[in-house]
């Protein structure tokens, strides 16, 4: 080999150092990724196994050898928890431990016994399982980013496979207690193969980080605090710069005398009936349409492979749901109505215009009396 032993691992504890200090600084930018921490603390776990392993490879202690053996172990475990943070986007610290803490007390037992050699044997056999569950974790999240998550995989797969010859030299040797730190080729090329994989990995990390960050801030820029339904911003992106397909109805809602409600009732509850009528909307809006909060009191629900008859009954069904239960406030009772105004077109139409058109209906049904849905020169009386 080209680096001896101690050379080798201290590339391994500068990498490890180096990706724990730029995963925690990218977690700390926006605090938004978990996992980020989570991996940071795997690896900071890590370079703590490699400076004991470094002193028990330089002058033998069981004891430093089950405490560097068991470091290993718990910091596998956490970056495996790490991957299913990513994956289920929720903390799995009670998992980490459950996995962590008895695996560090199995790989560090033999140790305090005399079997240093069954301690190596497990402890290696630990670590490619647990890289192995965690290259796991990943595939079955890969329809988020599959090639950045691809090599992933593999390289933690590789970084498994890596282990498996450190077990098996001492397995074939025969001796459960070898009384020295192991040193040989399998040693040797494992931790080659760990400053590779680990330094694809921490690349490979970052990007998906950044990636989840970037779809975070383009989701909050096309989606209403309130509400939680897309903006009149994400209407224009998605179909703004091109015309909507035939057969596509473009429905306007506006909530009836909701200046008043706010005047009368407060702005709580003018939120409160925001959200009723949010919940009325997507009830009547099917898998593909789209249900938009224009700004204030107005709404747009754009249905398509619609129908003139299939678009009325679902602004039909919005206006009655929304109308049916009266909310009860500290001011007492309040009934609430919508007026609507739709805009069916058999052939392919702009944005702006089918807004236009329907804003124009919906102009309608407001002068008319309210409370009603208009649909071009089609009226339904509520």
């Amino acid at each position: 080999m080209l680096l001896d032993y101690n050379s080798l691992l201290l590339a391994v504890g500068l990498s490890a150092v180096g990706l724990c200090m730029t995963f925690f600084a990218a977690w700390l930018s926006s605090r938004a990724e978990r996992f980020m921490l989570t991996w940071s603390l795997g690896l900071l776990l890590v370079v703590g196994n490699i400076l004991a392993f470094s002193s028990y490879n330089q002058v033998y202690n069981p004891f430093v050898g089950a405490l560097a053996f068991a470091l290993l172990v718990f910091g596998l475990a956490v970056i495996f928890g790490a991957a299913r943070e990513f994956r289920l986007r929720r903390p799995r610290g009670q998992m980490i431990l459950s996995i962590g803490i008895p695996g560090a007390v199995f790989v560090a037992l033999p140790f305090a016994l005399g079997l240093d050699g069954l301690g190596v044997i497990i402890g290696n056999l630990l670590a490619a399982l647990l890289l192995g569950a965690t290259a796991i974790e990943y595939w079955a999240g890969r329809k988020e980013a599959p090639l950045p998550i691809f090599a992933v995989v593999l390289l933690y797969a590789v970084c498994a496979l890596s282990f498996l010859p450190c077990a098996a030299l001492v397995i074939l040797a025969g001796n459960l207690s070898i009384g020295a730190a192991p040193s040989n080729w399998a040693e040797d090329l494992n931790l080659t193969i760990c400053i590779i994989t680990l330094t694809g990995i921490g690349a490979l990390s970052l990007s998906l980080n950044q990636s989840r960050l970037t779809q975070r801030h383009r989701h909050e820029a096309e989606t209403d605090v309130l509400t939680g339904l897309l903006n009149r911003r994400a209407m224009f992106d998605r179909y703004g710069s091109s015309m909507l397909p035939a057969n596509v109805a473009m429905i306007l809602f506006d909530l009836d005398d909701f200046k008043s409600i706010n005047d009368r009732f407060g702005h709580a509850v003018g939120d409160a009936v925001l959200r009723k009528f949010t919940a009325a909307l997507r009830s009547a809006a099917g898998p593909d349409d789209l249900a938009v909060r224009m700004g204030g009191e107005e709404f747009a629900l754009l249905v398509l492979e619609a129908s003139t008859e299939g678009a009325l009954k679902s602004a039909e069904a919005v206006r009655l749901a929304f109308e049916a239960e009266a909310m009860l406030t500290d001011a007492g009772l309040l009934q609430t109505t919508v007026s609507a105004g739709l805009c069916f077109s058999d052939a392919p139409i702009a944005l702006e215009e089918s807004l236009r058109r329907a804003d124009s209906a919906l102009y309608r049904a407001k002068r008319d009396g309210r409370n009603r849905v208009v649909a071009c020169n089609l009226r339904l009386v509520a």
